[in-house]
């Protein structure tokens, strides 16, 4: 069976791609402290894994208004230095033909006022994740990223209740397909999904 690293494996997101891929892959996700009441095993850090995985799937970041420097920092460190902090160690532990699929959000592209600092970061991820495709190429190890518009999680169900929403089982199936053979070829996409 096939191994996949995942961050943000906690969040109503990734609770939700857990449970999906658990089902194909053994999943290791890593976490900041061992969550016993994840179906998968948990890492508290990259030097606990001692073997090749055939991916990585990025789940991990964060929202928050604003554009002062503070917030610059903090969406900066939340979504894109998060995944650099996990790819570029693991780059010779992933498999060749192997796969990296990241989070990122149709913010970077629609661009909303008072969301500076969010939109600035995925935008960050969007150039990370595209020139890293290139550099994986030779491997062929697939590099993409999914830019849901809004995500159907506990919070934004509660919070915007007013707009229509992605929802987690269309992401989870879109993920599980870029992770399949038949998905060799798709590499360096920014892939958005609507709730249409």
């Amino acid at each position: 069976m096939r191994t996949l690293l995942l961050t943000g494996a906690t969040g109503g997101l990734g609770q939700e791609v857990v449970a999906r891929l658990s089902r194909d892959y053994r999943c290791i996700a890593l976490v900041r402290s061992a969550d016993k009441s994840l179906p998968v095993d948990t890492i508290a850090d990259l030097n606990q894994l001692t073997e090749p995985v055939y991916g990585v799937v990025l789940l991990a970041g964060a929202f928050e208004m604003g554009s002062s420097v503070e917030d610059f920092a903090k969406m900066i460190d939340a979504n894109l230095l998060s995944a650099v902090r996990v790819i570029e160690p693991m780059r010779s532990r992933i498999e060749d033909g192997g796969r990296i699929i990241a989070i990122s959000s149709a913010a970077a592209l629609t661009k909303p006022a008072r969301m500076a600092a969010y939109v600035a970061s995925k935008a960050a991820l969007n150039g990370y994740i595209e020139s890293l495709a290139r550099e994986m190429q030779p491997r062929h190890i697939t590099v993409n990223a999914l830019l849901p518009t809004a995500l159907a999680t506990p919070a934004m169900r509660q919070s915007m209740s007013h707009i229509a929403l992605v929802p987690l089982d269309r992401v989870s199936e879109t993920i599980a397909f870029l992770l399949r053979d038949e998905a060799q070829a798709v590499t360096g996409q920014l892939i958005v999904l609507t709730a249409g």
